[in-house]
C-alpha cells in the first residue's frame, strides 16, 4: 500500500479552473517512478458526444450517455503524478483544459476518426502555450493511419501510438528514447519513423485496476448509461474479440481478433475493491468487446462474482447458450447489451455476423425466461440494405419487444473491412462522419438507396419501437410505481425529443 497525491480543482461558472488542491488517498495502485508527468486527456468535443476512450459510439447520443475513459486509465494507473481528465463529462472548456495542461510534461489524447480535426486543434493550442509539451495521440484512427495523422497535424502532435498504448506511454514517461519504444510513430527532422510493432498484452492481470484511477480523478456520479443502474463502474475482463463482423472498429484496429482474458480471480479482486472503496456503486459493467466470446471464462468469472451479491451487465452475442446465461444470471447478471444489427438474414451474412436471425430470437426468448433485461443495438445502412430490409429490421426489433434499443447509422471507419468494401464499390459519399453539432452523418449512398433514406430510417426505427402501445403502457406502469423511475424516464424522454429535433435541423 502506498500513498499518492490526488489532483483536484474547482471551476468557475464558465468551466475555468480557479485553483488546485490536493488530498492524499490510500490505494494499491503500483505507481512507476517517471521523469515526466503525463496528463491523459479525453478532449473537449460536442455536447453529449459519447466518443471517448472506452466508448462504443462516436457521436452525440439521443439520451445523455457516458462511458468511462478506461483505455486512458490503465497507463495513468502506472505513472506517478499522472492525471486523467474527461472533458466532455467534466464539462471542461478548452481554456480550462489548457490551464490544467500547463502543469504537465506530456499530454496523451484519445482521438477518433470523427473528432480528429477538432482534437488536432486542441493539441495545437496546447503547443502554442508551451512548445515543449509532448503531445501524443492514441486510438484506432492513428493506429491505422499514423503517417497521415502526423502529417495532417502539421507539428501539433509529436507522436502517435499504434494499438495498445499502456506500456508505450509508461516508457515514454520514464524517458526511454523514442526509437526504443515499441508501437509508436513520429516525425524527426522531417523523416517518419515507425518503431517495431508492440505485441498485444498477454498478462492483463499485470495491469492496474482502472477503477482505482476513476476514484482518484473522475466524477463517478456523472457517468450515466440510461439502461444501467446508477451509479455504475465500467471495467474489462478481457481484450479482443474472435468474431469477424466487418463493421466493428475495435477488434479490427485496436484490441485484436485474439481474445485475451484476465484471470477470474483478478477480476473478482477488482470488483471487491470497488465494493469496498466505492460503496455507492449499484452495478458493474463489463465493457469487453464480447464478454461471452469465451463461455468458459464467462462462467468462471460468474462463479467468482456470485458470492459478492453485485448486479452486473455485459456485452453479449446473440448466440450465447441458455446454460451460460443461467449461470451468469444466478451470479448477479441483470442486463445484456446485444448487437442484433439487422432483421434480414442476408445482411447478417454480408456483415459476417456469425449469428442467425433464429439464434437471435432464441437468445432473446432465453433472456426473458431468465428475467434478464436486454438492450438491443441496430444499424441502418449495412451492405445489402434496401427499403424492404429497413422495414424488416423495424418489424424485427418491435417483435423482439426488448427493454430498450439504440439505432445508429452504418459507419465504415478506416481500418475496417466495411471501409474497404465501401471504397471499392464507390459507396462512400462523404468522409465526414458527424455534422457540426456532433450528430451522425450518413456517409453511404447505395445505387438503390440514398443516404437520406438511410438517415431517416434511424428515426423511423426509434418511433416505431418506443411509440408502440405495449411499450408506452409498460412505461406508464413503471412510472406510476416509482417516482425515481418517473423522473428518470421523463428526463430521458425530453432529451430524446430534443435530440431528434436537433438531428432534423442539422440534416436540413
Amino acid at each position: 500500500m502506498i500513498s499518492f497525491f490526488r489532483w483536484g480543482f474547482h471551476l468557475d461558472k464558465k468551466g475555468s479552473p480557479l485553483y488546485f488542491k490536493g488530498s492524499v488517498l490510500r490505494k494499491s495502485i503500483v505507481l512507476q517512478e517517471s521523469r515526466m508527468k503525463p496528463l491523459f486527456l479525453n478532449p473537449p468535443t460536442y455536447e453529449d458526444f459519447d466518443g471517448g476512450a472506452g466508448a462504443r459510439y462516436q457521436a452525440s447520443r439521443e439520451v445523455t450517455s457516458f462511458w468511462y475513459p478506461t483505455w486512458l486509465c490503465f497507463p495513468a494507473g502506472m505513472i506517478e503524478g499522472s492525471l486523467v481528465l474527461d472533458a466532455p463529462v467534466q464539462r471542461l472548456t478548452l481554456d480550462a483544459c489548457l490551464e490544467i495542461a500547463r502543469q504537465f510534461d506530456i499530454v496523451v489524447m484519445y482521438t477518433s476518426t470523427p473528432t480528429l480535426q477538432l482534437d488536432i486543434e486542441t493539441a495545437r493550442r496546447i503547443k502554442e502555450q508551451n512548445p515543449s509539451t509532448i503531445i501524443v495521440f492514441t486510438g484506432p484512427h492513428v493506429t491505422i493511419l499514423p503517417e497521415e495523422s502526423l502529417l495532417v497535424a502539421k507539428g501539433a502532435v509529436d507522436l502517435v501510438c499504434r494499438g495498445e498504448f499502456d506500456y508505450s506511454i509508461k516508457e515514454l514517461a520514464e524517458g526511454i528514447p523514442w526509437h526504443e519504444i515499441d508501437g509508436i510513430s513520429f516525425l524527426k527532422d522531417g523523416a517518419l519513423t515507425h518503431t517495431r510493432e508492440r505485441l498485444p498484452i498477454e498478462d492483463l492481470d499485470a495491469l492496474p485496476f482502472a477503477s482505482q484511477v476513476y476514484l482518484r480523478d473522475l466524477p463517478l456520479e456523472e457517468y450515466v448509461i440510461p439502461h444501467f443502474l446508477h451509479p455504475y463502474v465500467s471495467i474489462y475482463s478481457s481484450r479482443g474479440c474472435p468474431s469477424h463482423c466487418i463493421y466493428c472498429l475495435w477488434p479490427q484496429t485496436f484490441s485484436g481478433r485474439k481474445m485475451r482474458t484476465r484471470s477470474p480471480e483478478n477480476v473478482c479482486q477488482e470488483v471487491k475493491w470497488i465494493l469496498e472503496n466505492i460503496p455507492c456503486v449499484r452495478e458493474i459493467s463489463f465493457d469487453d468487446d464480447t464478454f461471452t466470446a469465451d463461455r468458459g471464462h464467462a462462467r468462471a468469472v460468474a462463479e467468482k462474482l456470485k458470492p459478492l451479491g453485485i448486479s452486473w451487465t455485459i456485452n453479449a452475442r446473440a448466440n450465447c447458450d441458455y446454460e451460460t446465461l443461467r449461470i451468469m444470471k444466478e451470479a448477479g447478471l441483470r442486463h445484456v447489451v446485444v448487437g442484433y444489427e439487422s432483421g434480414n438474414e442476408q445482411i447478417l451474412k454480408n456483415i459476417k455476423k456469425g449469428v442467425t436471425k433464429a439464434q437471435a430470437i432464441e437468445f432473446t426468448r432465453n433472456c426473458k425466461k431468465l428475467g434478464l433485461s436486454v438492450h438491443g443495438a441496430f444499424i441502418m445502412g449495412l451492405p445489402g440494405e434496401t427499403r424492404e430490409t429497413i422495414r424488416e429490421t423495424i418489424d424485427f426489433a418491435c417483435s423482439l419487444d426488448l427493454n430498450s434499443i439504440q439505432a445508429s447509422l452504418a459507419s465504415p471507419y478506416p481500418g475496417t473491412e466495411f471501409f474497404e468494401i465501401c471504397k471499392r464499390e464507390g459507396w462512400l459519399s462523404s468522409e465526414t462522419f458527424i455534422d457540426d453539432t456532433g450528430h451522425q452523418n450518413c456517409v453511404i449512398n447505395y445505387p438503390h438507396l440514398t443516404s437520406k433514406e438511410i438517415f431517416d430510417a434511424v428515426e423511423e426505427l426509434y418511433n416505431s419501437f418506443y411509440f408502440r402501445p405495449k411499450y408506452i403502457f409498460r412505461s406508464i406502469i413503471k412510472m406510476l410505481s416509482s417516482s425515481k423511475d418517473r423522473k428518470k424516464m421523463l428526463k430521458e424522454g425530453k432529451q430524446y425529443l430534443a435530440y431528434m429535433k436537433k438531428r432534423k435541423q442539422a440534416k436540413a
